[in-house]
Order: structure tokens, then C-alpha cells, then sequence
């Protein structure tokens, strides 16, 4: 595996050593993906779960879409893989669905977040609204929470990669 995955320095700022965990876990996912067939990424953790390494990067790019674009920024931003009539679309794969196209999607989305997150300060409080709860959150509980997300994520993805061709690695 070939991502360059980058630890965050210790001795950082806050918002340096968010960030710099935040990236870790994106290249962390990236990592967990490499090198493996469309078929491969699309191959279920385990019947009956439709949970895969496919379906997480579409999980992700969605994740990254709602938290920055349409939370933090109160964009309108449509789900790309979701709907209300299908939550877990995103794990719904067919054989049209490849890693090109939704590795593309979730790095444009992590640029976008990058881009949006950079206009707001730690404390700034989102100009959008959580969708289900309305609440509005800082930045600095965005960014906790999508580290969060992603070290979930990201031992599921380790699960998954073992199964697959017996890959470990933290």
C-alpha cells in the first residue's frame, strides 16, 4: 500500500492538530482501499450486512457533504448516494457502482470541506442546521465529530480489508 497517511504533530495548535487528525483518518480510509478490484470493494463485511469498503468511501463522501456543506455552511446540498425513501443507499451497491467514481466524489467533498471549513473559526457557530435535530454546532465539534466518524469507520474498514486478503495494519 502506497498512501502516504501523515500523523498529526504533537505539538500543534488546536486547529492544526484537528485538522491534522482529520486527514489521518481520511488517508487512513484511502489506505484500507488500496489496491483492491471494484469487486473486491464492493465484497460485504459479512451476510447478511451490505456494509463494504465501497459503501463506507460513499458513506464518507456524504458525511463530508452534510457536516461542511449543508451543516456548517447551510448550503443546499442534496445526499449523493442517500434519500429519505433509502438511508442507507450508499451501501446499496450494484455492479455499475466503481471506487473511481466514489473515490472522486469523496475527495472533491473533502476539498469542499477544506474550502468551507477555512472561512470559520473554532468557536464560529454552523449557519445551517442538523437536519433531523436542528441543532447548529461549532467547528470545533464538527471536526471532533468527523474524527470520530472516521475512527469508526476506519476499524470497520480494518475488518473488512482482513477479510479480503488478510491486510492489517492500524
Amino acid at each position: 500500500m502506497t498512501t502516504e497517511r501523515r500523523m498529526p504533530a504533537t505539538t500543534a495548535d488546536e486547529r492544526t492538530m484537528l485538522e491534522g487528525w482529520l486527514d489521518f483518518h481520511r488517508q487512513t480510509l484511502a489506505w484500507k482501499c488500496e489496491g483492491l478490484s471494484d469487486e473486491q470493494l464492493r465484497s460485504p463485511a459479512v451476510e447478511p450486512s451490505e456494509l463494504s469498503l465501497l459503501g463506507l468511501v460513499r458513506h464518507m463522501a456524504d458525511v463530508e457533504r452534510s457536516w461542511f456543506r449543508r451543516v456548517l455552511a447551510n448550503e443546499d446540498a442534496a445526499p449523493m448516494y442517500f434519500s429519505d425513501e433509502d438511508l442507507d443507499g450508499e451501501f446499496h451497491l450494484t455492479e455499475a457502482d466503481t471506487y473511481a467514481e466514489a473515490h472522486a466524489a469523496w475527495q472533491a467533498e473533502i476539498e469542499t470541506a477544506r474550502s468551507i471549513a477555512a472561512r470559520f473559526g473554532l468557536d464560529d457557530i454552523s449557519e445551517g442546521k442538523h437536519r433531523r435535530t436542528g441543532e447548529r454546532f461549532n467547528l470545533r465539534w464538527i471536526y471532533t465529530h468527523m474524527i470520530e466518524e472516521y475512527a469508526r469507520h476506519n476499524g470497520h474498514a480494518d475488518l473488512i480489508r482482513e477479510r479480503i486478503d488478510g491486510s492489517t495494519g492500524d
